[in-house]
């Protein structure tokens, strides 16, 4: 279970991310065309980015990290579309994201594990609603896990 969390940990890292953007080339590992379609291709990360960023605004944990992006539909519509891009460019899609390092991205933003493992937790639960496995769930944080050290500040 922990090893699990730990790897969707890494989902998290990637959609945080689109909160601020990143660049294409901190893109982890093409986790590959068939897991892009399981997950429904592009209307299918969009509606999963939907439900993630609903429950992330009503997350106390982290919602402050997103108050600014929140009041502007512009940030908002910007956030959606820089995390379906990267989440698809992510799981082998036809997406392309392109914006600023993970770090350059996160640097003094305060991000302690609790805020990563909450991000976690709110991805999991939007992705398990929408029907994504267990099992792609894992690749999907295997593939993006490494990003963690450049997101959490010690």
């Amino acid at each position: 279970m922990k090893k699990s969390l730990f790897r969707l940990g890494g989902i998290a890292l990637v959609l945080l991310v689109g909160f601020t953007a990143c660049k294409k080339n901190d893109v982890p590992v093409n986790a590959g065309s068939a897991l892009y379609q399981r997950l429904g291709g592009n209307m299918g990360i969009k509606k999963v980015v939907d439900d993630f960023i609903g429950i992330v605004v009503a997350d106390n944990v982290i919602n402050g990290f997103f108050a600014t992006t929140a009041r502007s539909q512009e940030r908002v519509d910007r956030l959606k579309m820089n995390l379906v891009n990267q989440i698809g460019q992510a799981v082998g899609g036809t997406e392309t994201y392109t914006g600023l390092s993970m770090k350059a991205a996160h640097v003094g933003m305060g991000i302690k594990d609790v805020h990563f493992n909450a991000l976690v937790n709110d991805l999991v639960a939007a992705l398990k609603k929408n029907g994504v496995s267990d099992a792609d769930i894992n690749t999907i944080g295997g593939a993006l896990v490494p990003l963690k050290t450049d997101i959490v500040e010690p």
